[in-house]
């Protein structure tokens, strides 16, 4: 993790910061709850975490990379969970009140200092390999697609169904390890249109001006979601004369990809000119973004990352803990978009739509 001096606050949030951004998009509580007593929402959201606490211990147990990993596993399940209990009797204890920023900081500390320092290492890396062996037919597939407004669409399908492959949902992580998943099945499966947020029809209107000069993507997982979701998509905007830049965790967390793997997967994406399937890279950087969580607090990203992105003008936020549980109501001075899948009952829930729902929250450039 980047030392917290290096840490500077997102160019592009609408300022002051203090007054217009609110990290967290669910409450857990108001001003006017008893800081003692947890809320109802609170309490729902700790279980959320406790019931995503088995699929955590049974991955760190496998980690060949650590000695003594079922032990160490067995201590990370009973300090977590303890933390959670905690919370539920005193909301206040451990730095709380909790929020979704909280509760995935400390399970991330609680694994780190028990040496686990990136347990779904082996499942990323399969996951990779498969959907790169996918990347060539995926890309020739949208090619083909000549109206322009469809392959948009379809490319957005596209982000969609690779967001499926999330391990930090408990539901889809005993999905995965029972059936896998098909990235062509998802796509053909995906909720139709109307989503429960859907401004696309709005956001194919302004693609078609091509007026967008830098994109900076914040990108989610692994497999699927980057490599057949965002990266056909970045290709596109590459296409389209956009500077893209992909922003990755610093350091692991859930299956989320990380920078320098970002780096080796755009390595293997490559043809033997540089290019992306005849698309030119030169327009196509990677930052990191010096977050090591599943989601972010755009209030505090690398000084790199904000270098890079003071002259975007569109940010996207990919997949539900960056783009819907934080920051869906984050407001910038340029346009910007919000995109993922639904993959918790109590986000559905709070939405106001169905499990497996899609978001595209477009916003144009707050003046």
């Amino acid at each position: 993790m980047e030392s917290e001096s290096e840490m500077v606050a997102f160019p592009l949030l609408l300022t002051p910061i203090e007054t217009n951004y609110r990290v967290c998009t669910i409450p857990y509580r108001f001003p006017s709850d008893n800081p003692k007593k947890a809320t109802p929402t609170e309490l729902q959201w700790i279980d959320v975490f406790l019931n995503s606490i088995p699929s955590f211990k049974k991955r760190a147990e496998t980690d060949s990379t650590v000695p003594d990993a079922p032990l160490r596993a067995e201590k990370f399940a009973q300090r977590y969970g303890d933390i959670l209990e905690d919370f539920k009797k005193d909301p206040e204890s451990h730095g709380g009140p909790p929020d979704g920023v909280l509760l995935c900081r400390l399970r991330e500390l609680i694994l780190r200092e028990l040496g686990f320092v990136d347990i779904f290492k082996k499942v990323k890396d399969e996951e990779n390999a498969k959907a790169i062996s996918l990347f060539k037919n995926v890309v020739q597939l949208n090619d083909a697609i000549e109206d322009e407004a469809k392959r948009l669409e379809n490319l957005v399908k596209g982000i969609f169904a690779g967001n499926i492959f999330d391990l930090g949902s408990a539901e889809l992580a005993e999905v995965f390890s029972r059936d896998g998943m098909s990235f062509s099945a998802s796509c053909q499966n995906l909720t139709p249109r109307p989503w429960v947020i859907d401004d696309l029809d709005t956001f194919k209107v302004k693609w078609n001006k091509k007026t967008w000069k830098k994109v900076v993507i914040f990108v989610d997982n692994s497999g699927a979601d980057i490599i057949l979701g965002i990266f056909p998509f970045a290709r596109e905007l590459l296409r389209c004369g956009a500077q893209v830049v992909l922003a990755a965790n610093d350091m692991p967390s859930i299956n989320d990809v990380t920078y320098t793997e970002l780096i080796e997967i755009i390595a293997k994406l490559k043809d033997e000119n540089g290019q992306l399937m005849g698309v030119d890279t030169s327009n196509l950087l990677v930052a990191n973004s010096g977050n090591d969580l599943p989601v972010i607090d755009l209030s505090r990203v690398s000084q790199v990352l904000a270098y890079l992105a003071s002259d975007a003008d569109l940010v996207i936020l990919e997949g539900m803990g960056r783009g819907i549980e934080t920051n869906l109501y984050a407001q910038f001075k340029c346009d910007s978009l919000k995109i993922g899948m639904v993959k918790h009952p109590e986000v559905a829930q709070f939405l106001g739509g169905r499990l497996y729902d899609c978001v595209f929250k477009y916003n144009e450039a707050v003046s």
